[in-house]
């Protein structure tokens, strides 16, 4: 009855201890999971769905650190699209406005870029872009940028001198693929202008006429990719400026356009002309005083005036110009070659000049030293006059234009030419017969190889000189 009843309580105890384990394993439970027993586990999440060939995203052309910020509001380099800034781009409205607020908030900006987008036809007065501006400014054109067509639409208070002028800037790039646009040809009409009447005559009234592009007062300036065309007057020109590097560009106007010089240079050094094509109606590149250290490889010239150093000493003025390379270039259908030009009574020299690896193709005067050179019938031979030493001509080979002898050195009176340099000169009549009659006038030089035709003329030697004669003042 004893182990009877012990058992008994035992039974109980574990049966109270049971039931108390089970009421709290269920209250945990519930407070958990707050669902029955029965019901079943979430579905995972579906993956991803995943294409065979993804659509790639377009790349920005014109990648931007800050992705759209206002107009001037980043301080870091970003693009300025002048169509945020109210250009229109349809050929017709005036979108010189803004033009110059792209311009004045692009300044402010490093690295930062002016762009005119392509598909855009902007039309802008005279107008001069100033700096200096922040390092790494670019001026990306890849629309078309032109001026009023012709005098008449020009506005009264613009110059009528100048269209594009990029001021006071170093670090500077003009390029892109699109096309600057000179609508040069009711300019070209104008009465003054040369070839206008039946014998070639022109009017005396004021032709004033804009030059398209000038660089003033600039340091290390790029222009690349683009064309210009149809310049009113010269189409590029360079005055003051130091480290220009010029590469893959075209300029083009009609052969009888006046006064169309492709690229010009005044008082600029350190200068490379490269990769480029120009066809016009005037000198190719002229290159004015004051200039030295030019580089101009792989051009091709033509129709043209060629390549032209001067005129130089106009009004019995000093003229300094040394140090000048054209190399692996192309003269066609051209009314002069490699030209050096000066007027009688100047002062100072050209010196060190390369002509080398030229191709000549039916050009008139393909070699040529006028130190005659007037504009009038009325210029008197003077005493002085700019000195042309140090000139080698080297690999020039082709064919000439039979109305006129292929070298012609026409040397001043009293200052000779000296230290001409002829090698590998090969020039043969593009139709009839051979000229065989080069023209020297107090030239002085060696020929290293035989020179077709013969250059018979060209002195040996030095001149002589007189005690104390100073033929290089001030250079």
């Amino acid at each position: 009855m004893r182990i009877l009843s012990g058992i008994l309580v035992v039974y109980l105890i574990s049966t109270l201890l049971f039931g108390q384990l089970i009421y709290v394993a269920r209250g945990r439970f519930h407070y958990h999971k707050r669902r029955g027993l029965s019901d079943p586990p979430p579905p995972p999440p579906p993956p991803p769905a995943v294409t065979a060939n993804p659509p790639q995203v377009p790349s920005d052309p014109y990648p931007n650190p800050n992705p759209d910020p206002a107009p001037g509001d980043s301080d870091s380099g970003c693009i300025f699209d002048v169509t945020s800034f109210g250009a229109v781009g349809d050929g017709s409205c005036d979108d010189t406005a803004a033009f110059k607020a792209a311009w004045k908030a692009a300044c402010a900006v490093e690295s930062s870029v002016v762009l005119a987008p392509e598909g855009g036809v902007f039309k802008i007065t005279s107008t001069i872009f100033s700096g200096p501006c922040k390092p790494g400014l670019v001026f990306q054109l890849d629309g078309v940028l032109m001026p009023p067509d012709g005098p008449e639409e020009w506005p009264e208070k613009d110059s009528k001198s100048q269209w594009l002028v990029f001021y006071r800037l170093d670090g500077f790039t003009f390029a892109g693929k699109g096309t600057v646009e000179g609508n040069g040809q009711k300019w070209w009409d104008l009465p003054c202008k040369p070839h206008r009447g039946p014998d070639g005559s022109s009017s005396s009234e004021p032709c004033v006429s804009p030059t398209m592009i000038r660089f003033f007062m600039s340091n290390n300036i790029e222009v690349g990719g683009l064309r210009i065309q149809n310049s009113p007057q010269f189409h590029m020109k360079f005055d003051g400026c130091e480290g220009v590097s010029i590469n893959d560009i075209q300029i083009s106007s009609p052969k009888l356009s006046p006064n169309t010089d492709g690229i010009h240079l005044g008082n600029t050094r350190s200068v490379a002309i490269h990769n480029s094509v120009v066809s016009n109606g005037d000198d190719c590149i002229s290159i004015g005083t004051g200039c030295s250290d030019i580089d101009i490889q792989g051009v091709t010239c033509g129709p043209s005036h060629g390549i032209s150093i001067g005129s130089l000493g106009v009004h019995n003025s000093q003229a300094c110009v040394s140090n000048i390379t054209v190399r692996n270039t192309v003269i066609r259908d051209s009314d002069n070659g490699l030209r050096v030009k000066t007027w009688q009574g100047g002062t100072g020299s050209v010196s060190n000049l390369l002509f080398e690896n030229i191709q000549m193709e039916n050009v008139l005067n393909c070699i040529i030293v006028d130190q005659y050179y007037c504009q009038s019938k009325d210029c008197r031979n003077e005493t002085s006059a700019v000195r042309v030493f140090d000139v080698q001509y080297r690999n020039i080979k082709g064919t000439y234009d039979v109305r006129s002898a292929p070298i012609h050195f026409a040397c001043s009176d009293t200052v000779a030419c000296t230290n001409i340099t002829m090698s590998e000169v090969e020039l043969l009549p593009e139709e009839g017969e051979l000229v065989d009659d080069p023209f020297c006038w107090n030239a002085y030089g060696t020929q290293e190889t035989l020179t077709i035709p013969p250059i018979d003329c060209l002195l040996d030697g030095s001149p002589v000189v007189e005690e104390g004669y100073n033929s290089n003042p001030g250079c």
